[in-house]
């Protein structure tokens, strides 16, 4: 299994190198057939990231202690239920599970652009989310890999941590990693309009629309955040500003903003830079908030001490 995962990545990363080259080769010298197959490779990426999320999942449902992973954060007596959510209960699987969201939005927002888009917006939008899941999966094969293996195998593993064996779990994190991901939807399209030279207002909608969904996801996983901490932790009052509540409140703010705005540039044709603007903050604010939520910098999930 833990090769299948590491296969899986492997081949994901190739086709964002294929598809990232193809399209942009296939642009310049004017080969259709090549941007197509540049285009097609990118939809192959959401298959790869399923696979490996799917591998993981399998590891730890059968309780595969070979895996490093599975045997940090399962064990044989978990409630069955909460198996399958361990699977984004670490950092290294929370990477893998925004990686497959990444790809699988990534690809329907490619598939269902409005026809009216050029073939160089979408040639820019298709490099640009290249790029990115190309980082990801560059980051969970050499920085933060769930498939790493064990020599000396556990009988049993150490198990989930026990705050987290809550209803809550099955929602909360999901969709705030979720809507933390999504903002690179309207953020990839408004900054292709700018890369591919096209100065209109026809990302307006695509990007609205993309924006809302995710404003929405991450506003639902905020609020369900804060009834989860209501329940078990007594903290006492909700907004507690620890570092993780912080880093999605702000993206989520500067979207409410770019809602707000974007609907005075489709009226009145104003606030263009601004838009722009907005959207490259929200953007920077969600990766700066995957990173500190889990790349490590704080000492758990939920710090008030540090």
């Amino acid at each position: 299994m833990s090769n299948l995962g590491n296969i899986s990545l492997v081949l994901g990363a190739l086709l964002c190198i294929y598809s990232l080259i193809s399209v942009n080769i296939g642009s310049r010298m004017k080969i259709n057939e090549l941007s197509v197959s540049g285009k097609n490779a990118y939809y192959m990426t959401s298959i790869t990231s399923l696979l490996a999320s799917m591998t993981l999942i399998y590891a730890f449902v059968t309780n595969d202690f070979s895996i490093k992973y599975v045997a940090d954060h399962s064990n044989t007596i978990m409630n069955k239920a909460f198996v399958w959510v361990a699977f984004y209960a670490g950092n290294e699987g929370s990477l893998l599970y925004i990686l497959l969201i990444l790809s699988i939005t990534s690809s329907l927002t490619i598939k269902f652009l409005p026809k009216s888009y050029k073939f160089s917006s979408i040639k820019s939008i298709i490099s640009v989310f290249s790029i990115i899941q190309l980082f990801y999966m560059l980051v969970l094969l050499f920085g933060a890999n769930p498939f790493t293996p064990i020599s000396n195998i556990p009988v049993d593993g150490r198990g989930m941590n026990p705050l987290l064996t809550h209803p809550a779990m099955f929602s909360h994190p999901p969709m705030l990693m979720a809507g933390l991901i999504t903002i690179t939807i309207p953020f990839t399209i408004s900054i292709s309009a700018l890369i591919s030279g096209n100065y209109t207002d026809d990302w307006i909608d695509s990007a609205r629309v993309t924006a809302i969904l995710s404003w929405g996801i991450l506003g639902i996983g905020m609020l369900i955040g804060a009834w989860w901490a209501y329940t078990i932790l007594g903290w006492g009052g909700y907004w507690g500003w620890d570092p993780i509540e912080n880093v999605a409140l702000m993206p989520w703010l500067v979207m409410t903003a770019f809602l707000h705005s974007i609907m005075v540039q489709k009226r009145r044709k104003m606030f263009r830079i601004w838009n722009i603007v907005l959207l490259n903050i929200a953007f920077v604010l969600a990766q700066l908030g995957m990173f500190i939520n889990r790349g490590g910098p704080v000492v758990s999930v939920h710090s008030f001490a540090s």
